[in-house]
């Protein structure tokens, strides 16, 4: 794993496992990352696709996998961040259940990586909006994938 970025929060999340079915904590507005509520959505990732690369300018990202296997890289590009030009790679999953806070003018991108449905959640600050968010080819940031 590689260092992390400077404003991301890594959250180990719980699992309650009943034999009836299981549940998964996500979010609660007295943990750390947590803002304000904007909006909840999710984002399914078929089996080696790439999703890469976005920045949300205003958004504070809330990220957990609740289904399947993601592989996410981060990518600071902020001049006077102490993690500038850093990368850092995570892979979330059942059995790597964490919540990833991303603040805004972070870089990412997203694998998926189970045969299963990939499922990710993010529950953000505001609600998105497309004039918010910057994005880049996937050649534009040298990273091997």
């Amino acid at each position: 794993m590689s260092n992390i970025i400077d404003g991301i929060i890594i959250s180990d999340l719980k699992q309650i496992y009943h034999p009836d079915g299981s549940i998964k904590h996500g979010i609660k507005n007295s943990d750390d990352g947590f803002n304000e509520f904007g909006e909840a959505y999710f984002s399914f990732v078929n089996k080696n696709s790439i999703k890469a690369w976005k920045m949300h300018n205003k958004m504070t990202m809330n990220l957990l996998v609740p289904y399947g296997e993601i592989f996410f890289c981060f990518y600071d590009e902020r001049i006077k961040s102490p993690s500038y030009k850093n990368f850092f790679q995570i892979i979330i999953s059942k059995s790597n259940y964490k919540r990833i806070t991303v603040p805004p003018k972070i870089w990412f991108g997203f694998k998926g990586i189970s045969t299963e449905p990939n499922i990710i959640c993010n529950i953000s600050n505001i609600q998105h909006d497309p004039n918010e968010v910057s994005r880049k080819e996937i050649n534009e940031i040298n990273f091997n994938w």
